[in-house]
């Protein structure tokens, strides 16, 4: 028989087997973490990597959110801006009410320096400016926003204004606004923003130069603290989001209307790190049960105790006619916890040219970061030879 038509076989016989069944993967005694509460009217806890939330109070609840607002105007303008572009500040930026980096009319800023402006110390100026510069307007800016919330999954969220000052349907939940974040964090620019403690820019009105300190107490008061933003209003009350690094892994925590939150975010967070420990899964090159298939990339995920016992693994092959089995791809290693798909990760043939090509690819990602985004072109040619071709040699 012929190597496709055996695999077609083996492919029928798999998906049959593997249908309404699954492998454990090894057990240990289920054992809850600790219940823990908060001061807040909503909270959430969540691993950035990996997007679990390990912890939540009413985390769909719509509520009031304040300045936490600024998390999506910074990612939408990081997003759709260009960071070197001068914003002009116009009439509507200038004296905004609330919390201002006290921007003059006409004033001319990089977009750069006016999201730290926004991020550190909340200026309602920089948000319209922003806004008004990125959008073309602030309705067009909104609905940015409300794009960039729907494409996330943000199903309790709808965004008014740039800024977050009080407005009737402008709301959000602890629990999106915790995805949100997570999404926010991973990209690098944000992450250096927000875990920046005081920022200097040119200020063309003044013989001296702005001088922003961030207004997140967090960066001094918790250690590994890199994030990301307070807020405030008299209807909203306190709102915060912070986030923290310690060993590799991230979490953030969002609470809402919450008289304690510098407290709660620290007894959060660290309940977070004790419980919900980054745990390896599985390893890159990790032969799995099917003959001669490895995992092509790591996968690890923040697990309480007990929960390696609830793991469940699937083998799926990819038939021979689909695009992704052309490419390479044998099948895929599908993880499961609690009957919630946690994970797909693609099987490739071991030693096979195309699971040689992805590891290329990676490092010559790896050196495309390093470069800060300089050679794309070279890089980006080698990587679509290593993807379709197996070739990893430039020229």
């Amino acid at each position: 028989m012929n190597p496709a038509l055996r695999l077609r076989a083996v492919v029928s016989a798999v998906v049959a087997a593997v249908v309404g069944l699954a492998s454990v993967l090894p057990a240990s005694a289920v054992a809850a973490p600790p219940p823990i509460s908060s001061h807040a009217v909503a909270s959430s806890v969540i691993d950035v990597e990996s997007g679990r939330i390990v912890f939540q109070e009413r985390g769909d609840e719509r509520l009031r959110i304040a300045s936490l607002t600024k998390v999506m105007t910074a990612i939408v303008a990081i997003e759709h801006g260009t960071l070197t572009d001068t914003v002009k500040v116009g009439s509507a930026a200038y004296g905004k009410e609330g919390s201002s980096i006290y921007l003059h009319l006409g004033e001319e800023m990089t977009l750069h320096n006016m999201l730290y402006g926004l991020m550190l110390r909340s200026g309602n100026d920089a948000a319209t400016a922003i806004a008004e510069h990125v959008g073309g307007s602030v309705e067009g800016f909104v609905f940015l926003m409300n794009e960039k919330a729907r494409s996330l999954g943000m199903k309790n969220s709808s965004f008014k204004n740039p800024h977050g000052l009080d407005e009737e349907g402008h709301y959000s939940s602890a629990n999106d606004m915790a995805v949100l974040s997570a999404y926010a964090l991973k990209n690098p620019t944000f992450q250096e923003i927000v875990k920046t403690k005081v920022k200097s820019a040119p200020n063309p009105n003044e013989d001296w130069d702005y001088r922003w300190i961030n207004k997140n107490k967090m960066l001094n008061m918790y250690e590994g603290a890199d994030g990301v933003k307070t807020g405030y209003t008299t209807l909203a009350r306190r709102t915060l989001i912070s986030s923290a690094t310690r060993g590799g892994q991230q979490f953030a925590v969002v609470t809402l209307n919450d008289g304690d939150d510098w407290n709660d975010h620290k007894r959060l967070l660290d309940y977070a790190f004790k419980h919900y420990p980054s745990t390896s899964i599985v390893k890159r090159g990790e032969r799995v049960e099917s003959p001669n298939l490895v995992v092509a990339r790591s996968f690890d995920y923040p697990l309480g105790e007990g929960e390696i016992g609830q793991l469940r693994k699937k083998i799926v092959l990819e038939a021979p006619e689909t695009t992704d089995y052309r490419l390479g791809v044998r099948g895929k290693l599908e993880l499961f916890l609690n009957g919630q798909r946690i994970a797909s990760l693609p099987l490739f043939e071991d030693g096979s040219a195309r699971f040689k090509a992805q590891e290329e690819a990676t490092f010559l990602r790896a050196k495309f970061e390093e470069r800060g985004g300089s050679g794309f072109g070279d890089i980006f040619r080698t990587m679509l030879k290593a993807v379709f071709t197996g070739e990893t040699k430039e020229g």
